[in-house]
């Protein structure tokens, strides 16, 4: 059962494009079907996770807006970073699911049992995923796979299997 989503920024939940002007980084474009899609993930449960080598105001803004707590900026290593992230969550490879398009996601996604990636993904990364979207970055990838998440909880729990990562109040533990 999918208990966690990692979740690239440039190129998976944006089109990958970045303007910048004299003054840095000006804007990002994130489509808001993506933004329900991880909403609804929530809901169930599964807790999202951004992962991303950039650093970025305007990705701390969005994930506010969602709600999403789990934000690890400038990462050069990703496979070092998600290692940890999973010692201190105990989270098991059969519960992490991770969408990115590029290359220096390419490790960390190895450590994934669900790998995913938009339809404009790079070669190498295509090849090692098990769902590859019919969208591109930024463009409807994520909620494609999180709609996805959602189908296969919506089948677990109608021959009663329960996701266990919610406290007594119902809330996620991310």
């Amino acid at each position: 059962m999918i208990k966690y989503l990692v979740i690239d920024v440039d190129g998976t939940l944006t089109d990958g494009v970045v303007y910048i002007g004299n003054q840095g980084e000006l804007c990002k474009g994130f489509f808001v079907k993506d933004g329900l899609g991880i909403k609804k993930i929530m809901e169930i449960g599964v807790c999202p996770v951004i992962l991303t080598a950039r650093e970025s105001e305007i990705v701390v803004q969005r994930c506010q807006e969602l709600g999403i707590q789990q934000i690890y900026q400038g990462v050069k290593d990703k496979k070092r970073a998600l290692q940890k992230i999973m010692a201190e969550s105990y989270i098991r490879t059969d519960e992490l699911a991770y969408i990115a398009d590029d290359l220096n996601d390419y490790e960390a996604m190895q450590l994934a049992g669900l790998k995913a990636c938009p339809a404009d993904a790079v070669t190498e990364i295509v090849e090692i995923c098990d769902f590859v979207s019919d969208y591109n970055g930024g463009r409807g990838a994520v909620r494609q796979l999180c709609e996805l998440i959602l189908g296969i909880y919506k089948n677990e729990q109608m021959i009663g299997l329960n996701s266990g990562i919610e406290d007594k109040n119902g809330e996620v533990n991310c």
